[in-house]
């Protein structure tokens, strides 16, 4: 069975793009069965080119991107989530709708906070370096939730796990 995981920020244009982008190319990479999804509370309806330019950049396929609201996966014939990672302060802050998990109720929910990259100084090329460096810290802590045994974790083990790994 497919582990979903959706990543949430508010406008879905960076960091949440980011996160999605590494989470499937790395469970791509290692044969894993996690599939991610990103959204936000207030899309803004385009990605941050300097978002994609940092995913293609580290040859991770963007192919149908797009920056879309979290109702998507709260509606009817939403993928079961099992995870959900909030990865700016504004997002975490507000109010969730309600995620189904599948077969195991509520998803479990972490926040994983990253400055956001697009308000870096220095211009474009200040900006590439903040995107690049936020890509690989995100993939750091996708790496470390694809090595979890998500198959056989109960939620609450799940829960313990991903706030061990938002801490590293």
């Amino acid at each position: 069975m497919t582990t979903h995981v959706l990543i949430l920020c508010t406008h879905n244009s960076a960091r949440s793009v980011l996160s999605e982008g590494m989470l499937n190319h790395w469970a791509n990479k290692l044969g894993k069965s996690v599939r991610a999804h990103s959204a936000g509370s207030a899309p803004s309806g385009r990605i941050n080119p300097f978002a994609l330019e940092a995913l293609a950049n580290a040859g991770v396929d963007t192919t149908g991107y797009r920056s879309k609201s979290w109702d998507e996966f709260s509606a009817d014939g939403a993928p079961p989530l099992s995870i959900v990672i909030t990865v700016c302060d504004s997002a975490a802050a507000e109010a969730c709708p309600v995620f189904f998990g599948g077969s195991n109720g509520q998803p479990a929910k972490v926040h994983w906070g990253y400055p956001d990259p697009s308000n870096a100084e220095g211009g474009d090329e200040g900006k590439r370096r903040a995107f690049e460096l936020t890509r690989q810290a995100i993939g750091y802590r996708m790496l470390q939730l694809l090595a979890l045994p998500l198959e056989t974790m109960d939620r609450a083990a799940l829960q313990v796990a991903l706030a061990e790994i938002g801490h590293s």
